[in-house]
């Protein structure tokens, strides 16, 4: 409690941005920067999704360009209205809190975002923001010590994930539009209860593990690619080591052993019962999750655990046993995306790294410059992973004194 009530009486030049000292023009900058990020972003990915989705010519003429627009504008205003409320909030406060530099200022800031996107993205958007708060908060609270990690704890996610994933969607009723197509198999019976035709279960889950060790190995390559044919000329071995990099089988292992896993287990499990039985996903799914030993990711399993979490929450809905709530997903979004800035702001350390790094792209390195020294006396070592970092400030324009320094 007493850090929350602590507080410090500089200016938001002193501590938000070091590199203007007018706070109109820091938020015209990072609106700017913002702006031309988020273009380079959503038309590239706009443009490949229509080409994937087959869109008619009509799309491109008419909706692509408004698309592209709107999502740029919602992460534009992201960006550009929380330094505006970052200024707002200290001339209100009359100092900096703990929570203010941070989730404060990101909070509505990020409410009134969110409203400028398109209703269909919300929803994606809101499971990948809340995706990243838990895993903040869960790393804020091992640095407190508050919570020790286990061993493995993302495999372990993963399999429980896996497990009821798999018994949901074996279910009469279960998770309606979830389709796995590896699990899915058109023929008919080769046991009595198993639905493979033209196979023995032996073979069945050999092809599984195949077709999905391809799939994965594929999509490593495609991102590793890309960066290596810029350098084909200069550095030509760097083509020959995306194709045969490590993650690449990894990935390929993970998605090959789990779908190879929960057909076999399935497979195995009728044979010794002599029935098919919705109870056997729950198995099949938890063994087929320890694929995930060969793929370790917090962000896969804990991106699937929070869409089966909302899967089950408007399944309830619909069952009438859980309520509805009015625009969920833009208060999940904005609370979600206001810890991640307080971790931004206050602990780093604890954000994950590529969500960082996005914000400093998005930003154009601003958010680096932020001044966490001064910071540091809220106990959360906001300046640890900026190497003592000083910004040089102009005195005229400070409340306290600044130490002397300069940009790193």
């Amino acid at each position: 409690m007493a850090a929350f009530s602590k507080s410090i009486p500089h200016g938001c030049y002193e501590i938000g941005h070091t590199w203007s000292t007018s706070c109109t023009m820091a938020a015209f900058q990072v609106t700017l920067g913002a702006f031309q990020e988020s273009l380079k972003i959503y038309a590239p990915l706009y443009i490949i999704a229509a080409i994937l989705r087959r869109r008619k010519l009509d799309y491109y003429f008419h909706k692509l360009l408004p698309e592209i627009l709107q999502s740029t504008s919602f992460l534009t205003a992201n960006g550009g209205f929380y330094i505006m409320f970052f200024c707002i909030l200290r001339k209100l406060l009359g100092k900096f809190y703990i929570w203010s530099a941070g989730f404060g200022a990101a909070l509505p800031a990020s409410y009134l975002a969110i409203l400028i996107e398109r209703k269909s993205r919300r929803g994606l958007l809101t499971i990948y923001m809340a995706n990243l708060a838990t895993e903040s908060i869960f790393r804020m609270a091992v640095t407190r010590g508050l919570i020790t990690p286990v061993k493995h704890g993302e495999v372990l996610l993963f399999c429980f994930t896996a497990a009821l994933y798999m018994f949901f969607f074996r279910c009469k009723d279960g998770l309606k539009g979830f389709a796995f197509s590896a699990l899915n198999c058109k023929h008919g019976p080769r046991h009595r209860c198993c639905k493979h035709y033209e196979d023995n279960c032996i073979s069945y889950c050999i092809k599984g593990f195949i077709r999905m060790f391809s799939v994965g190995y594929l999509i490593q390559c495609c991102l590793r690619i890309p960066s290596a044919l810029r350098h084909l000329f200069t550095k030509p071995s760097r083509l020959l080591s995306a194709l045969y990099n490590k993650e690449n089988f990894q990935l390929g292992a993970f998605l090959g052993s789990f779908v190879s896993i929960y057909k076999g287990t399935s497979c195995f499990l009728r044979w010794v019962r002599n029935l098919d039985d919705e109870l056997h996903a729950l198995i099949a799914g938890f063994l087929a999750g320890m694929s995930m030993m060969f793929y370790k990711s917090t962000t896969i399993s804990m991106y699937l655990a929070s869409k089966l979490v909302e899967t089950m929450y408007f399944k309830g809905i619909e069952a009438g046993k859980c309520p509805y709530i009015a625009h969920a997903d833009t208060i999940i979004y904005a609370i979600s995306t206001a810890v991640c800035f307080q971790a931004a702001v206050m602990e780093v350390q604890n954000l994950r790294p590529s969500y960082w790094k996005f914000l400093l792209r998005l930003t154009k390195g601003r958010f680096a410059l932020m001044n966490r020294r001064v910071l540091d006396v809220f106990g959360t070592q906001a300046s640890r992973d900026f190497k003592g970092f000083i910004p040089r400030l102009d005195p005229r324009y400070t409340l306290v004194k600044p130490e002397l320094g300069l940009h790193s």
